[in-house]
C-alpha cells in the first residue's frame, strides 16, 4: 500500500530530545520474559540463591561494560547514568528481601526476583515526582538485565546491528539500549512511555537525536517500514506525511536552526529587559553532574540545589565530608555566581530506602521536609555543618523548604546558630554573612510572609506545591489535574503577596516550580515583581531569550490585567498572546 493510500496520520507525546528527522520505522517487539514460579524443596532454597547471586555479578559486569562504552564515548556525566543502575544492585534492602523470598517462600530466583523488583518499581512509579518516577524505568530495565541473566536469554535487540538508517519505535528504550545507539543509523526514536526526566531522554539529548516519548500506542500502531516525520520540538511523529508537510518541516528547521544560533548569541549576556530591568536567572540542580549544563546554557548560578538527591540511591546516610565536598565542588566551580542550596526535603514524593521512613495516609501533609528534620537533629546537623563549610566558597546561600509558620524558621535558626558556634570552636572556616532564605510553596507561609522576611535574607516560591496545596489538586491525579492552574487568581495574589512583603523589608522573591522555566508564564512572574526566576538548565536560553525582549511595562500591565481577572484561561490566553507578540520565534511552529 503506498504512502497516500495509507493517508498521513499525526500522533501527539512528549517532545525529549530536540530536532527534526524522516525515514523508514523501525519497530521493536517489546520482550517479555516468562517467568513460572517452582516451588523449591528446603535443599534447593541454597542453589536458587547461589543462581541470583550469580546473576547480579553477571548484570554489574554487563552495565560497566556499557558505562565504559559510554564515558569513552561522550563523557563522564553520561556514563554517570548507570551509577544509579550499579546502586540498585548494592541495595541491601531489595538484595536481601529477595533472599529472604526464595528462603521463606521457597520459591525459584527469577520469581522471588521479579516479584520484589516490581514492588519497588510500582512505589517509584506512583510518586508525585516526574524525576523519581522516571527511576521506575530504571528499576524495571535492571529487572530486565538480571532476569535476562537467570533465564540465560537475550531480550533486547542488538541495535549496533542495524544496517539501515531508521526511526525506532518501541514501547520503550532502555537506558543501556540507548547508549547503544548508531547516530549514523538511528535518525530518531519514538516511545509508547517515557519523560522528560528519564534517563533514556537525557541519553537521547546528549547524543543529539531527536526523540517523542509518552505516545501510548505508538509501538502497536506504527509498521517497520512506514515513512515517518518526527518532530523533537513539538513532540509529536507524523506518518505517511504529505508533500506539504514535508516541505512545512522543512521550513521549522530552518527556523528552529536561526533559533539556536540566537540562543547560542546571548548565552553569556544577562537577563535584562528592553528597559532596563536586570531579572537573574538561575538554573535548578540535582548534584555536582549539573555544573557543566548550568555553565553551558547561561544561567548565573544555582536557585535550587535539590541535596535530597545526595540521599536518595544510597544504603547509607552521608556523612559530613560527603555532603561538604558535593557542595564546595558546586559553589567553586559557578563563583562569583550565587549557589542556594535548599536542605533536605525528603517525604512526601521522595523517599531514601534505608531511612525506612513509616508510611503515612496522606504523606504531602505529614512528616516531611523541614518538619523531618527538625525531628531528626543529628542528621540536620551534619547537613548544616557541611552547608557552612561550604559557605567559606563566599557565594553559598541556604534556604529551608516547607516553611509553614515562625516556629519551624525560628527553631532551624537555632540549629544554624549552634553549628556556626562548634565550627568557630573547631576553627573550621565558614561565611559568618550567610544568606539564609526559605521555600515559600506552603499558603500559610505566604500568608505570613511579613512576619517571615523580617527574619530571612530571600523567598523562593515553589510554584509547583504552592499551587497544588491552594488548589487542593494533585497535577498527577488525572481526575482532578484540570484543576491544577498555575494563573488561578489565588495563586497570583500568593505568589504578590509574597514579593510585595518581601520588598517592603529589603529582601528579593525568586520562583524555583515549573513556572519559572515556562517562557510563557516568566513574562507574568516578572510583571508581579519576582526578582529571580530558577529553571532545569535547558529552559534557561528560552526564558533569558524572552526577557532581554521583554519591556518591563508590558509585564506590568499584563500582571494588572491578571490580578483584576477572574478566569485562570483568560490569564493565560493573555499570558500566551504577550509571549508570542515578544518573542515569535521561541513560539513559530507547526503546533
Amino acid at each position: 500500500m503506498s504512502a497516500q493510500t495509507k493517508g498521513e496520520k499525526l500522533f501527539r507525546g512528549i517532545a525529549v530530545s530536540a530536532g527534526i528527522c524522516r525515514g523508514k520505522i523501525l519497530v521493536l517487539d517489546r520482550a517479555q520474559h516468562v517467568i513460572v514460579k517452582r516451588q523449591l524443596a528446603e535443599a534447593e532454597t541454597a542453589v536458587e540463591v547461589g543462581r541470583f547471586e550469580k546473576a547480579l555479578v553477571q548484570t554489574r559486569q554487563q552495565i560497566s561494560e556499557v558505562q565504559r562504552k559510554l564515558i569513552e564515548n561522550m563523557g563522564t556525566k553520561e556514563g554517570d547514568i548507570f551509577e544509579a543502575h550499579l546502586l540498585m544492585l548494592e541495595d541491601r534492602m531489595l538484595v536481601d528481601e529477595v533472599i529472604r523470598t526464595i528462603q521463606e517462600q521457597k520459591v525459584n530466583a527469577e520469581s522471588a526476583f521479579h516479584a520484589v523488583s516490581e514492588r519497588y518499581a510500582a512505589a517509584l512509579a506512583a510518586v508525585d515526582d516526574e524525576y523519581l518516577r522516571e527511576r521506575a524505568n530504571d528499576m524495571r530495565d535492571l529487572t530486565s538485565r538480571v532476569l535476562d541473566n537467570l533465564l540465560q536469554v537475550r531480550s533486547q535487540v542488538d541495535l549496533r546491528k542495524i544496517t539501515e538508517p531508521c526511526i525506532l519505535v518501541g514501547h520503550d528504550l532502555s537506558p543501556s539500549m540507548t547508549a547503544q545507539l548508531d547516530k549514523k543509523m538511528v535518525l530518531g526514536f519514538a516511545t509508547d512511555i517515557g519523560g522528560k526526566t528519564s534517563h533514556t531522554a537525557i541519553i537521547a539529548r546528549s547524543l543529539g537525536i531527536p526523540a517523542v516519548v509518552g505516545l501510548k500506542t505508538a509501538s502497536e500502531e506504527f509498521e517497520t517500514g512506514d515513512y515517518a516525520l518526527l518532530d523533537g520540538y513539538n513532540g509529536t511523529v507524523v506518518v505517511n506525511p504529505t508533500d506539504q508537510t514535508l516541505f512545512e518541516y522543512g521550513q521549522l528547521s530552518r527556523i528552529k536552526a536561526s533559533l539556536e544560533e540566537k540562543l547560542q548569541e546571548i548565552q553569556k549576556q544577562p537577563a535584562v529587559t528592553l528597559d532596563g530591568k536586570f531579572i537573574h536567572l538561575s538554573a535548578n540542580i540535582e548534584d555536582q553532574n549539573d555544573i557543566e549544563a548550568v555553565i553551558a546554557n547561561g544561567a548565573e548560578g544555582v536557585g535550587l540545589f535539590r541535596t535530597e538527591f545526595l540521599f536518595i540511591s544510597r544504603d547509607s546516610l552521608p556523612t559530613e565530608e560527603d555532603q561538604y565536598k558535593v557542595y564546595r565542588q558546586v559553589a567553586a566551580a559557578l563563583k562569583p555566581h550565587p549557589v542556594i542550596i535548599r536542605t533536605l526535603d525528603l517525604g512526601g514524593d521522595k523517599f531514601a530506602s534505608h531511612l525506612q521512613l513509616a508510611q503515612e495516609m496522606n504523606p504531602f501533609l505529614g512528616w516531611r521536609a523541614i518538619r523531618f528534620c527538625l525531628a531528626q537533629p543529628e542528621l540536620f546537623r551534619t547537613q548544616l555543618r557541611a552547608i557552612l563549610r561550604a559557605s567559606a566558597e563566599g557565594n553559598v546561600k541556604l534556604m529551608y523548604p516547607m516553611i509553614s509558620g515562625l516556629d519551624e524558621l525560628n527553631q532551624a535558626n537555632a540549629l544554624v546558630e549552634a553549628c556556626k558556634a562548634e565550627l568557630r570552636a573547631e576553627k573550621i572556616p565558614f561565611d559568618e554573612k550567610l544568606d539564609i532564605g526559605a521555600m515559600v510553596e506552603i499558603p500559610s507561609a505566604a500568608l505570613i510572609a511579613e512576619t517571615l522576611a523580617k527574619r530571612l535574607k530571600f523567598f523562593s516560591i515553589g510554584s509547583n506545591d504552592l499551587i497544588q496545596y491552594t488548589l487542593a489538586a494533585d497535577r498527577t491525579n488525572e481526575k482532578v489535574s484540570h484543576l491544577y492552574e498555575p494563573t488561578h487568581p489565588a495563586i497570583l495574589r500568593l505568589i504578590k503577596m509574597t514579593v510585595e512583603a518581601a520588598h517592603q523589608h529589603g529582601i528579593w522573591t525568586g520562583v524555583c516550580g515549573e513556572i519559572a522555566g515556562d517562557p510563557v508564564l516568566a513574562p507574568l512572574l516578572i510583571g508581579l515583581g519576582v526578582d529571580e526566576l530558577s529553571a532545569a538548565p535547558p529552559v534557561v536560553p528560552q526564558v533569558k531569550y524572552i526577557v532581554r525582549r521583554l519591556k518591563i511595562t508590558e509585564a506590568q500591565e499584563l500582571a494588572a490585567f491578571a490580578l483584576q481577572c477572574e478566569s485562570p484561561s483568560e490569564i493565560y490566553a493573555r499570558c500566551q498572546k504577550l509571549a508570542r507578540d515578544t518573542a515569535p520565534s521561541l513560539f513559530d511552529s507547526k503546533t
